[in-house]
């Protein structure tokens, strides 16, 4: 735990006491009445209303489109499976502005429905909860999917010979066994949804605004240190109280269970059912993933003159459309991505697994909480990691202002709680009887641990890798405080382009956007052959 601690003592919790500090003294004194004072205004509970009850709603919806899908994944075998769970994944890795205008383009005046049967759904809560299930359906996809391709078939087809119906036997078999996986996909796809900002902002308009979207107004705009603050706390003991209750519950359903290896649990669908519930995951992906990216590549070749490159092409000058806002080509920001992304990923590898494997030993109240604590990054304001970076972070000896390694830590901050979530439900499945039995022969612990466990998690191990990368390349709330001008990342750069009028502009922002997504889908086509090549070695 010592390395994990350390980490997240200097890279994140100090940062964040730091800005929250500054904003509620005054004077050199604590001002906490200011927090009893923000908390009674009705537009702020306003806000705490509307910022709980979306993440629910968001969570609930994002489950009950996406565990179907998470069970076609691990179960079935179909042509093209590869490259479908990789594109999948790539709505998650888009920045979230980018999501807001896809969508927008859609649902909008002037969007797909609009045009079709003169209906709207921008500025409405339908909007809202649809974006959000568009960029979290590979979170439980591939979080439950994960581990539901290694349970053993044969256990709930025992319960069928023993007369147990359909449906009674995934309740009293697979679900259980699936329970933490499955909350651990809810958590986190609550923690994201909760902390909404760019999605709430385009589609939701000023009817709607969450916690983190106040946040980024009261500090970036109204330039309400204090306010952002108060907001701050409360997004931080909402956030811990939850981590809290999940970590109770999960910790009553774990047990070891019986792993097996992936290619022996995936068959080609049988029966008008399977095959109709194929299609229906297929159709979904289609209407709910596909159509939103098409309509991102769509606009990214209809130019002015017609359709072509000439977006494209602009991106490789510094001063196409008369921007000022970049240093360097907007197209050298995809090998800055794909560089920061990289360490990023070790780094949260390293952090996650280190934490994962002390987490496994379940030794004590410490531990537990510390497992609260690694999921915390995913329920603080962006805005405030980014600014308490730039306050803590710019004196010896941690004067890392001008340092590239600055935008991999923060990227690296979001990465770690999807590598803990994802390797730790596999890592508690192991027997422990297996350990004992390699320590009984002579092992050592940590010659047990790469006989014994990384053996069995080598595939969670390429899926936490496969969601870090995908998290770094899409960070934005902290990055886009930190990364220089010389230097911008694929988001950082889609963002600037976003903000600035024009229609050059904004074809631009929606070239590198295309080009995010497909370095995304390969990277993650890539990890699949990876695995898939290794499944045989388990």
């Amino acid at each position: 735990m010592a390395v994990p601690v350390a980490f997240f003592a200097l890279f994140f919790a100090y940062p964040v006491t730091a800005i929250v500090g500054r904003g509620l003294k005054a004077e050199g004194d604590w001002q906490f009445g200011r927090i009893g004072e923000v908390l009674s205004r009705p537009d702020i509970l306003d806000v705490l209303w509307f910022t709980t009850w979306q993440a629910l709603a968001s969570t609930a919806l994002t489950l009950l489109i996406a565990l179907p899908g998470a069970y076609v994944f691990a179960r079935f075998d179909f042509p093209g499976k590869q490259v479908l769970r990789a594109v999948v994944t790539v709505p998650f890795v888009l920045p979230t502005v980018v999501v807001g205008t896809a969508f927008l383009a859609l649902l909008g005046r002037g969007g797909l429905l609009d045009e079709l049967w003169g209906v709207r759904l921008d500025t409405t809560v339908w909007a809202i909860l649809l974006a959000h299930v568009f960029f979290n359906y590979a979170v439980v996809v591939r979080t439950v999917g994960g581990l539901w391709s290694q349970l053993d078939p044969r256990q709930e087809e025992a319960a069928r010979v023993l007369g147990a119906g359909r449906f009674a036997a995934f309740r009293r078999v697979t679900l259980p066994a699936l329970a933490p996986a499955v909350a651990a996909a809810a958590l986190m796809v609550f923690l994201f949804t909760f902390t909404s900002f760019g999605v709430v902002q385009i589609l939701g308009g000023p009817a709607y605004s969450t916690l983190e979207v106040e946040i980024y107004r009261q500090t970036a705009q109204l330039l309400d240190l204090p306010t952002a603050s108060v907001l701050t706390l409360v997004q931080f003991a909402a956030v811990g109280g939850i981590l809290a209750v999940h970590a109770a519950t999960v910790r009553r359903r774990e047990r070891a269970l019986k792993l097996v290896d992936p290619a022996q649990t995936s068959r080609r669908p049988r029966g008008a059912g399977q095959w109709a519930l194929l299609g229906g995951v297929l159709l979904t992906a289609l209407l709910l993933i596909l159509l939103p990216l098409g309509v991102l590549v769509e606009r990214s070749f209809d130019g002015p003159g017609g359709y072509g490159f000439g977006y494209y092409e602009a991106l490789q000058s510094v001063g196409a459309g008369g921007s000022s806002t970049f240093l360097v080509p907007p197209l050298e920001a995809v090998g800055n991505s794909l560089r920061y992304a990289l360490v990023a990923t070790l780094i949260a590898l390293v952090i996650g697994g280190l934490a994962a494997a002390a987490l496994t030993r379940r030794a004590g109240r410490l531990v537990r909480g510390f497992d609260a604590l690694l999921m915390l990054p995913l329920g603080v304001s962006a805005v405030t990691v980014g600014f308490g970076f730039l306050i803590t972070l710019d004196k010896p000896p941690l004067d890392l202002r001008t340092s590239w390694i600055l935008v991999p830590l923060a990227q690296a901050l979001v990465g770690v709680p999807f590598v803990v979530r994802t390797m730790l439900p596999v890592l508690r499945a192991v027997d422990d009887r297996l350990r004992e039995a390699a320590a009984v022969l002579g092992a050592s612990p940590l010659r047990a641990w790469r006989e014994v466990d990384l053996p069995l998690v080598r595939r969670a191990v390429l899926v936490a890798a496969g969601f870090a990368f995908a998290v770094s390349l899409g960070e934005f709330g902290a990055t886009v405080f930190i990364a220089r001008p010389d230097n911008p990342t694929l988001p950082v750069a889609v963002a600037r382009l976003l903000g600035r009028s024009g229609e050059l502009n904004y074809g631009q922002a929606m070239a590198l956007s295309t080009i995010l997504m497909l370095v995304c889908a390969v990277s993650l086509l890539l990890l699949e052959r990876i695995r898939t090549d290794r499944s045989g070695e388990f």
